[in-house]
């Protein structure tokens, strides 16, 4: 899972409650209930009960439980080993667990001024 100096969690989504809408959070959100809706923070955590249908755009994704929905990522999309991804991902570095799952397409960018090794197959 995310490491974080100062990891303060800013806003819980609870495991009883079901949030509609566009959410936006100024620093971590952890979201162990539902979301249904665009989900836009620093940092994103979703617990192995949360669950987000909308798309996601954050600086770190951690994905525990279920997302149907595509994730913007300026750093890092983590899968959990229980967590579930339908949907696109555009992210720098995306990591799988075992038994994590990602149903879509991934595109990796990179920062600028950073140069791209291609390998030449003999």
């Amino acid at each position: 899972m995310l490491k974080k100096k100062n990891s303060r969690v800013d806003t819980i989504v609870g495991t009883t409650s079901t949030v509609k809408g566009e959410v936006v959070v100024n620093g971590l959100v952890r979201v162990d209930g539902s979301i249904e809706g665009r989900l836009e923070a620093e940092t994103v955590i979703i617990g192995q009960d949360g669950k987000v249908k909308g798309d996601i755009k954050a600086r770190n994704i951690v994905v525990g439980g279920l997302v149907e929905g595509n994730l913007y990522a300026d750093e890092s999309v983590e899968v959990e080993s229980k967590g579930k991804i339908v949907g696109d991902i555009r992210t720098r570095k995306l990591t799988i667990v075992e038994g994590g799952i990602f149903e879509g397409q991934s595109i990796m960018h990179k920062e600028e001024g950073e140069k791209v090794v291609e390998m030449n197959r003999p």
